[in-house]
């Protein structure tokens, strides 16, 4: 007699055990079929694979497999359309599809589990859905820096001021400054691709823990689902969770990094600055206030960001104290995931339609640039390099700073006879060095801020883009 007949309330899939059905709300409790249904497509991937492998090795018939491979295509149709009926009762994505299989095509939809557990299967389905939404999110990273680039190439002559401390420090160009963000998602995007190196491995076929007595062949698995190879170790297979971690993490310091962009943006967008305008599609209006003209994409990112710090935090703590193998505690690792996925393509999808429509206000950057006495290091290396000692320069460049404070004038606005009064070794020359231009073309080095080194470094991103374009 079947489970399901003597105990009507159990699940069929291991109710034989049991003398009583589950609770109606411990059913519930348990249950992730609500949340893991995101899976499904990938779930029916790894069956249709995985039964072609039963077929290749002689556990399934030929006439079985095709039988199974139709009847998941038909669901695989029903699911995409939003006809098929998911169930709490058969609890997660793969009892439901394999019960639905079994209505479709009989006793046959039984032997598809053959070889294989909820463990290995699930832990396949999640690679499988990271590995396609790690794609995405690298596209949309790939699109933001596309954007940077060609922004800071548009901007290599602009000059802002730089800061420390948000003081006003020396000028830099804004090219140069939109550069910067792009070397930080340049580090990302090589973190997301090394991610899914890792992710790439099949842990199908590790069964429950122990592997199988059956004769599967991993590697034809692997091979029919695009993975690099299976995983070593059936234990390690089924419990490992490090892919989801390492993504989370991955995740975080992105988000990290458009946080601090987005700061600026919505520093650079007030009034106090005004060195940006955004477009009026990425913003928001006030109720009451109707001068105002809300930054809220930027804003958005960098509230975000906590969300996604949470999500690693969780990971890492619903992994820290688990045995092998597998504890009913990894059906958690769904949710976050899914969140921090879901975050992560949508911060980067804002910032890639917003970065490439930034409007540099050019004029409030260069007086702002000319406000701060931002060429004083340039007077102080001009110093130097007449023989004076850079204490004593700096000393002297402090005293020229006091005076410019006091009389309401720029270095570059005061006259030679004035800048002699703090050292004899100043010659008209000095007026070179003490414009904002000439003290950003001065720095015509690899990593300079001059305009022709920001064009040559926006030249090399590209093709380091390219490149690595085409490695992955």
């Amino acid at each position: 007699m079947s489970s399901s007949s003597s105990n009507p309330g159990t699940n069929q899939s291991w109710g034989g055990r049991f003398s009583e059905p589950t609770d109606a709300f411990v059913e519930r409790f348990t249950a992730s079929v609500d949340f893991d249904q995101r899976l499904a497509l990938q779930d029916i991937q790894g069956s249709v694979a995985h039964a072609t492998m039963l077929a290749r090795v002689g556990v399934l018939t030929d006439t079985e497999r095709d039988a199974i491979i139709a009847g998941l295509d038909e669901i695989r149709g029903e699911i995409q359309r939003g006809e098929f009926q998911w169930s709490v009762q058969l609890e997660d994505v793969h009892m439901n599809i394999e019960a639905r299989l079994t209505e479709k095509i009989g006793i046959t939809g039984k032997k598809l589990h053959t070889g294989r557990s909820r463990n290995d299967q699930v832990a396949t389905d999640i690679r499988l859905f990271l590995r396609d939404e790690i794609d995405v999110v690298e596209a949309e990273l790939k699109r933001l820096r596309e954007g940077l680039i060609a922004l800071a190439e548009r901007e290599a002559d602009t000059i802002m001021p730089g800061f420390t401390h948000l003081q006003t420090a020396q000028p830099v160009t804004f090219g140069h400054h939109l550069l910067a963000w792009q070397e930080m998602l340049a580090r990302d995007h090589e973190r997301l691709l090394d991610c899914r190196k890792r992710v790439n491995v099949m842990p199908l076929g590790a069964a429950a823990l122990a592997g199988t007595t059956y004769p599967i062949d991993r590697h034809v698995t692997a091979e029919l689902l695009g993975f690099e190879r299976p995983a070593e170790n059936s234990l390690d297979a089924v419990s490992d969770r490090d892919f989801a971690i390492e993504f989370a993490s991955f995740a975080s310091i992105l988000l990290m990094h458009l946080s601090r962009m987005s700061e600026e943006l919505v520093l650079w967008t007030s009034a106090q600055f005004d060195f940006i305008d955004l477009p009026d599609r990425f913003c928001t209006g006030s109720s009451i206030m109707p001068q105002k003209k809300n930054p809220d994409v930027p804003e958005l990112v960098r509230g975000k960001t906590g969300r996604v710090y949470g999500h690693l935090m969780g990971l890492l703590t619903l992994m820290k104290s688990q045995p092998l193998a597998y504890n009913k505690d990894n059906q958690e690792d769904k949710e976050p995931l899914f969140d921090t996925l879901d975050t992560v393509r949508d911060c980067l999808k804002a910032f890639a339609d917003m970065v490439p429509a930034i409007e540099a206000r050019k004029a409030s950057m260069y007086e702002a640039a000319r406000r701060g006495f931002s060429t004083a290091t340039d007077l102080a290396d001009y110093l130097v390099r007449r023989g004076v000692a850079f204490r004593d320069a700096h000393e002297i460049v402090g005293q020229s700073v006091a005076f410019g404070l006091r009389e309401g004038k720029d270095l570059s606005e005061m006259t030679l006879d004035e800048l002699h009064q703090f050292s004899n070794v100043i010659e008209a020359d000095v007026f070179d060095v003490l414009t904002l231009e000439g003290s950003v073309a001065a720095r015509n080095h690899i990593g300079g801020t001059a305009p022709d080194q920001v064009r040559a470094a926006a030249q090399r991103a590209r093709d380091a883009l390219a490149a690595l374009e085409q490695h992955s």
